[in-house]
């Protein structure tokens, strides 16, 4: 398989294959995937010269294929000609290797558009069982502008076929999806999802691509995938021409594949000299490369938060524990108060939201997932699901718009067993707990071994480290625990074993009156240990006022910014 060959050479995709359609006589209006069945030598020419040009991977014929726009046994058909005339042509000229193609539905997904989520799944999983069947070496998903939609080709394409998944998106010149994700977004809903390569394809020219390359790879450790389109279009009389040549196109994709792309080919109005003078011009560049970047990211469906940086604020108020009015609006599916309670933390300074409805008698993973949906509708800040149900957790993870944050597991095998699957299909950071089986350690020494057990299983389960972040559990001072211990081991685990922690700071002043002056000078004192986000009450003015002080006094503040705009009182952090 030419997949096999990665990180060797620079791999060759081919070119556009809707505009050599349109050259070969396809009508305007008239479907190209039917082709696959009344014009079967046509489809299989472009493939062949493609081959001949020297791509490694052709694209089967199969962009367009649904069952929103095709019959349900005309997808299989489809589909499944499209394959094998693209796999006949691989055997021809004795190369390559087929790539099933999956574009976008053209339905908007909920709630913006009317498409149902796991309904959007369900198509692709129907083209990627009739792909895989057929014979195709890959999957490439491509063309997509919205993030919610690739995550859901990228699930459907999971669960429809063990092949290996490439996919690429379609950004404007600042690097940004239709509806609105950044590049570090998209790289970490891809990494996270557990794709082959991933990278930008058609929408801008090769020149544009050039510095969007250079802002993906800052942030991408897998692959990267690069296919321009022959330039930006333009109208001329009836026709759509391209304005970069053969040989311009080649001399961008060189400087591409010496940027650090690893597989480079061509998007609308690139022909089979297209793709011979890239080959002719890239063979020689040695791939670079891949960078170990090892960052904790978490997305929603259009913001990333890395943590790292700074101390991340995780509102912790959408929570009906104590909330008699929260409570009461769940049990009647009333997210206005849920929503409420999301505006006001994201405009105090929350980065993250914590999202916990659990309540007796209720279906938590249908009730969660509402949750999720409702609260992401309305705000771009990404979310930590927080349950203690694996099921309510999948169901969330599952309709989650990003990647998220997951609180939590403990080092109990059988919490382990049920939650990291659960990681590892969909993507996302998880919280991991310093109890075990015995409970909560007393001692710092304690926490940081339970800690090291579950990195390693989770690497066991192909969940690197960078994708748990510790919690050294804060306990109530009031019932005699010491809040040293917390801070100790919250810094030993960061320094001695390389992961990313996060506490529940109010926890620390449970029983106690002035719980915000406890509050606060704990939150001061882990800022000081190194602590990376701290799940607090952002509408708490005192703990938030301590939080931009500490940071401010550790340089997590460039010039006091923050501090003095917040003494200030205009209300930055």
């Amino acid at each position: 398989m030419v997949l096999e060959e990665l990180g060797k050479r620079i791999l060759f995709f081919d070119g556009a294959m809707g505009t050599q359609l349109l050259a070969a006589g396809l009508a305007q209006g008239e479907r190209p995937e039917m082709w696959n069945l009344t014009h079967e030598e046509a489809v299989r020419d472009i493939h062949l010269r493609y081959l001949r040009a020297g791509a490694d991977l052709v694209t089967s014929n199969t962009f367009g294929i649904n069952a929103l726009r095709f019959a349900q046994d005309q997808v299989e058909q489809l589909t499944a000609r499209a394959v094998r005339i693209a796999r006949d042509a691989c055997r021809l000229t004795g190369r390559g290797a087929v790539a099933l193609d999956m574009g976008p539905t053209g339905r908007m997904l909920e709630p913006y558009g009317d498409l149902g989520f796991e309904r959007a799944v369900e198509l692709y999983a129907q083209v990627a069982r009739a792909g895989e069947s057929a014979g195709a070496d890959c999957v490439l998903i491509e063309t997509m502008a919205d993030a919610y939609e690739l995550k859901a080709a990228v699930l459907g394409a999971k669960e429809g076929c063990g092949l290996p998944i490439l996919a690429t998106v379609t950004v404007d010149e600042a690097g940004r999806l239709l509806t609105g994700a950044d590049l570090p977004t998209v790289a970490a809903l891809l990494e996270g999802l557990g794709v082959r390569a991933l990278g930008l394809n058609c929408g801008l020219g090769p020149r544009q691509m050039e510095g969007l390359l250079a802002q993906l790879r800052q942030v991408c450790s897998l692959p990267i995938i690069v296919q321009p389109n022959a330039g930006l279009p333009r109208q001329e009389g009836e026709r759509v021409v391209y304005d970069v040549d053969a040989e311009g196109f080649a001399r961008s994709l060189e400087r591409i594949c010496e940027g650090g792309a690893w597989i480079v080919g061509g998007c609308c109005g690139t022909t089979p000299e297209h793709i011979q003078r890239a080959v002719a011009a890239c063979r020689a560049v040695a791939p670079r490369p891949l960078p170990e970047r090892r960052r904790t990211v978490i997305t929603s469906g259009r913001r990333a938060v890395a943590l790292g940086e700074r101390t991340c604020v995780v509102g912790e108020r959408i929570n009906p524990t104590g909330k008699p009015a929260l409570e009461q609006a769940l049990r009647a599916h009333d997210m206005d108060e849920l929503l409420d309670e999301a505006d006001a933390q994201a405009e105090s300074g929350a980065d993250v939201l914590d999202v916990n409805v659990g309540l007796s008698q209720v279906d938590e993973a249908a009730l969660l997932g509402e949750a999720v949906q409702a609260i992401q509708a309305v705000t771009s800040l990404p979310l930590q699901i927080d349950t203690a149900s694996p099921a309510a957790m999948e169901r969330a993870m599952r309709l989650y718009n990003g990647k998220p944050m997951v609180n939590s597991v403990t080092c109990r095998q059988e919490d382990m067993d049920a939650i990291f699957p659960l990681v590892k299909k969909y993507g996302g950071v998880v919280i991991g707990l310093t109890m075990d089986e015995e409970g909560i350690p007393k001692t710092a020494e304690g926490r940081v071994r339970i800690a090291e057990k579950i990195l390693r299983r989770a690497e066991e389960y192909g969940i690197g480290r960078e994708d748990v972040v510790m919690d050294a559990l804060t306990l109530a001072i009031s019932a005699g625990a010491d809040a040293r211990v917390t801070l100790e081991a919250a810094r030993r685990i960061k320094e001695e074993l390389g992961v990313r922690t996060i506490l529940g700071i109010s926890n620390v002043s449970f029983g106690l009156p002035g719980r915000e002056q406890l509050n606060a000078a704990f939150l001061s004192m882990a800022v000081a240990c190194g602590l990376d986000a701290a799940i607090v009450n952002p509408l708490s003015e005192p703990v938030m006022r301590a939080l931009c002080a500490a940071q401010a006094l550790v340089g997590a503040d460039p010039d006091c910014a923050s501090y003095i705009a917040k003494t200030a009182g205009k209300g930055a952090r």
